[in-house]
């Protein structure tokens, strides 16, 4: 969606950072999608961009100074966040930080609602920007509003073209891992 709707190549859409751990060996970590304005060509589809990140800048209640210094933002990608797994949202904290480090403002992107309201509280602490899987939401806060309002692109709305089909597809997948 990245790609196509803003014209990102795989690599541009992309982001990654390494970290060494006290053995010192290296291990890549890798979220799910990046948009750097720098890559954006189209006028349009950059002042929508500057312009959302000024609105989430708000939300989140970053200084002026914190978001004039950002580049752009970074993606995890999730159907929905029902673990109070600390592990994870340790790991996840850890890539917020990274993601500011690396002067990108940090976005959780939920395909459905599912998330507890502990576990939303703590990422929002942590500066997180969470975009869940509300149809009427703001753009800061739907992750449907944004991909319409911001990206360009009517992910719900594939959804509904394709909702036979994606649950034919599941329908399938279930009676496979059931039967055997």
């Amino acid at each position: 969606m990245l790609q196509d709707c803003l014209g990102l190549t795989i690599e541009q859409a992309g982001w990654s950072y390494t970290i060494e751990n006290s053995a010192g060996n290296q291990r890549t970590l890798t979220l799910d999608g990046r948009i750097d304005l720098a890559d954006i060509s189209d006028t349009d589809a950059r002042q929508r961009i500057e312009k959302w990140m000024r609105d989430a800048g708000d939300v989140l209640g970053l200084p002026q100074e914190t978001l004039a210094n950002l580049k752009g933002m970074v993606f995890e990608v999730r159907q929905g966040y029902k673990s109070k797994d600390s592990k994870r949202q340790n790991a996840d904290i850890a890539n917020a930080a990274k993601a500011y480090a690396h002067l990108y403002l940090p976005v959780l992107l939920l395909f459905s609602t599912q998330i507890d309201s502990d576990v939303a509280h703590r990422y929002r602490e942590n500066l997180w920007l969470l975009l869940t899987g509300t149809i009427g939401d703001t753009a800061t806060g739907s992750a449907y509003a944004f991909c319409r309002d911001v990206v360009g692109y009517d992910l719900a709305d594939f959804f509904v073209r394709h909702s036979a089909r994606i649950r034919n597809e599941v329908e399938d997948v279930l009676q496979t891992l059931l039967s055997a």
